[in-house]
Formats: C-alpha cells, structure tokens, sequence
C-alpha cells in the first residue's frame, strides 16, 4: 500500500469520523439544551441515539464522546490528506498515528461492547465512527507493514487488504442480529 493510497482512504474514512462525530455533537448540545428533544436518529426502540447519549457510556472522560471524535477525526483527516496529496510524512508521525487509532479501537470496542449488552441501543452515527476507526487502523497499519518490509506476507495482506474490515464488519452484524434476535423476530 502506498502512502497516496493509504492517505486517500485515511482523508475519507477521517471525514466520514468527522462529520458523524460533529452531528452527534450538535445532537448532544440539542438534547442538552432541551430535554424533551428526540435526536434525528432515534428511530425505533433499537436504533436510538437518544437511548446512548443518556448513557454514563457516552460521558467516559466527564464530557461527550463526540468531541474526541472531533479532535481525533480532524487529526485524522489532516494526516489522510497530506499523503493523499504525496507528503512524505515522517515515520513518527504514521506510529503515532497508529497509536492513536489503537487506542480509539480499543475504546469503540468497548462501545460496541456496550452499546449491544449494557444499553441495549444502536446509533447509526456511531456505528460509522466504528467503521472509520477500524478501517483506518487496519490500513495505516498496513501501510506501515508494507513500507518496512517486501515480505510475502505483507505482499499477500496488501492484495488482499480488503478481507480484514469485510470480516470485521460480518462480525459486527453478527453479534448486532446476536443481541437484538429479539426484536428482530418481532418484526416477521
């Protein structure tokens, strides 16, 4: 994987991070300022943004969520497009980008984790934050493999770079029909 092409895929996974991250935001400052408002993506008793946001989950460092997702995605979405447009970015500044993206996993891990077993809710904003994150550490992580060794490891991983966040992704809604079989059945 090239750094254009790694940094094309990390401008647009940042910028879809990003505006999710901004609308739940503005969803949240909605919901703060007026307690009776309906987030626009509370739409049925599964798909519920206001059903997570009331959650002591969406305040895990004493302030909403979003706004680490504003911080991180803008980060994000700046280092995409410096090596989208062919900036030679030091080697630093992709581990610390890789750090920074391991450690957003780990914690929308836990969010999904909790978001299908302790609230029993899914937001679709969310859920593509979950996606971006991924999908960015798997490649950034890719890049740095390919670009450190021409292993046929590697090789393989890169041809088949896609394989990874498809299975993820199956996973995901596995355990999403998994924890909501319930309702789902309803619905037949």
């Amino acid at each position: 994987m090239n750094s254009v092409l790694t940094g094309r895929i990390l401008a647009v996974a940042g910028l879809a991070g990003l505006i999710a991250s901004f609308v739940l935001t503005l969803e949240k400052l909605a919901t703060l300022s007026d307690p009776a408002y309906v987030p626009s993506c509370s739409i049925n008793p599964i798909i519920s943004c206001g059903t997570i946001m009331s959650s002591p989950q969406a305040e895990v460092f004493g302030f909403p969520n979003p706004i680490s997702g504003l911080i991180g995605f803008t980060a994000l979405t700046t280092v995409g497009v410096l090596a989208a447009n062919g900036v030679s970015l030091p080697r630093w500044c992709w581990f610390a980008t890789l750090a920074g993206l391991a450690l957003a996993a780990t914690f929308v891990h836990w969010l999904i984790f909790a978001s299908l077993y302790s609230i029993q809710a899914l937001c679709p904003y969310c859920m593509i934050v979950w996606i971006s994150v991924v999908c960015s550490l798997w490649y950034c992580a890719l890049h740095l493999a390919v670009s450190r060794t021409n292993s046929a490891t590697t090789a393989t991983a890169a041809r088949y770079h896609s394989v990874v966040p498809t299975v993820w992704m199956l996973l995901v809604v596995l355990a999403i029909t998994e924890a909501f079989w319930w309702y789902w059945r309803t619905l037949a």
